[in-house]
C-alpha cells in the first residue's frame, strides 16, 4: 500500500476537517486490503454511518474504533489526530501541559492520558530485534542520592539501554526498565531487544556473564575515566535520553510510568532520519489502529517495573 500522509499542518487540517475522514483514514490503515469481519472473517460487508461496517454473513456491527486506541473515547477523532501531529511533528515531542494549550483541552489530565495512550502505541507489535553487533550497559534516572555508590540506589529508577551498531554509526535502540542487574533481568532484556546470534558488547558486570545465545565481548574498565569511552554509543542515547526527559518534560516523569517515555524516545531515535515529520504521523496512527485498547485503569495504576516486549 503507498504512504499516504499530509506533510504540514495545513495539509493535516484541509484533510482531516470531519470526523468522517478521520475514520475513512484510520480505517485504511486498519484494513488496508478491505475490511475483514472479526467474528467470521467474511469480507462482505457495507458501510453505514458512523463508521460502522455491517457484515452481510453474521449481520454484526463493527466500528472502526474498537480494538483500537481510541476504543471508548469520548473525544473527537479530530482532537486525537491533531494530538498525534503536535507529537510526531516537533522534534522533541509535546509535553501534556503544552498539548493542553495547543488544543485547548479542559483539564491537563485528558491531555496526560492521551499522551499516555499514544505512548503505548509507539511500540510496535512483533517489531525486529536489534543484530549484528549491539552495544548494552544500564543507567539510572532519578535525583541524587546522598551516599549512594555504584550500582546500588534506593529511590532511582534502572535502565538497560542496547544500542544497534551500523560501522561508526548507530542504528536503532531498545530501552527497558529494569528492578535489577541480576544475570537474569538482564538475560530477560536481552531475550526481548537483541537477536540471538549477535555480539553484545558490554562493561565488565559479572551478572553479564550468564548470557546465552550471544557472542559476549567484554570491555574491562581499568580506570575510573574510562567509562564512557568503554561504550561509547550507549552512554551517548543515555546523555539524550535525559536531556529529552529533563527537556521536554522537565523531568516531571515517575517511575511507575517510565516505560511509556522510554517507548516514545526509541520511537523518535530510530525515526530520526525520516526526511518528513508526515511520515512520523503516518507511522503512530498506523500502530494505533493495531494496539489493544489501552483503558483509564491500565494507564494510570502504578505498573511494575517490567521489560517492554
Amino acid at each position: 500500500m503507498k504512504e499516504d500522509y499530509p506533510t504540514t499542518l495545513m495539509a493535516l487540517e484541509q484533510r482531516f476537517s470531519s470526523e468522517a475522514a478521520c475514520r475513512e483514514y484510520l480505517a485504511m490503515l486498519r484494513w488496508p486490503r478491505g475490511f475483514i469481519c472479526p467474528a467470521c472473517g467474511d469480507a462482505n460487508a457495507g458501510q453505514m454511518q458512523r463508521g460502522l461496517w455491517h457484515c452481510r454473513r453474521c449481520h454484526r456491527q463493527t466500528s472502526v474504533l474498537v480494538g483500537t486506541v481510541f476504543q471508548d473515547t469520548h473525544l473527537s477523532l479530530l482532537i486525537w489526530f491533531r494530538a498525534m501531529w503536535h507529537m510526531t511533528s516537533q522534534k522533541n515531542g509535546i509535553s501534556a501541559l503544552g498539548l493542553q494549550r495547543v488544543l485547548g483541552l479542559g483539564s491537563y489530565r485528558t491531555a496526560w492520558m492521551m499522551l499516555h495512550k499514544l505512548r503505548r502505541a509507539m511500540v510496535r507489535p512483533g517489531r525486529e530485534r536489534l543484530h549484528g553487533l549491539v552495544e548494552v550497559d544500564e543507567a539510572y534516572w532519578g535525583a541524587v542520592e546522598a551516599g549512594a555508590i555504584g550500582r546500588h540506589t534506593e529511590s532511582k529508577a534502572l535502565l538497560a539501554v542496547a544500542v544497534e551498531l551500523k560501522g561508526a554509526e548507530m542504528g536503532r535502540v531498545r530501552l527497558a526498565a529494569l528492578p535489577d542487574v541480576c544475570g537474569t533481568t538482564l538475560q530477560r532484556f536481552l531475550a526481548c531487544a537483541v537477536e540471538p546470534g549477535s555480539i553484545v558488547r558490554t562493561d565488565g558486570l559479572p551478572a553479564y556473564l550468564q548470557m546465552k545465545g550471544y557472542t559476549h565481548e567484554r570491555q574491562i574498565q581499568k580506570h575510573q575515566t574510562e567509562g564512557e569511552h568503554l561504550l561509547p554509543h550507549v552512554h551517548r542515547i543515555i546523555s539524550l535520553l535525559k536531556r529529552w526527559l529533563l527537556g521536554t518534560h522537565q523531568g516531571a516523569v515517575s517511575h511507575a510510568h517510565l516505560d511509556d517515555y522510554l517507548a516514545e524516545f526509541t520511537f523518535r531515535f530510530n525515526r530520526r532520519l525520516s526526511t518528513s515529520r508526515g511520515k512520523l504521523f503516518y507511522r503512530l496512527v498506523q500502530q494505533v489502529a493495531q494496539v489493544p485498547p489501552q483503558p483509564y485503569v491500565m494507564v494510570t495504576r502504578p505498573q511494575p517495573v517490567v521489560l517492554n516486549e
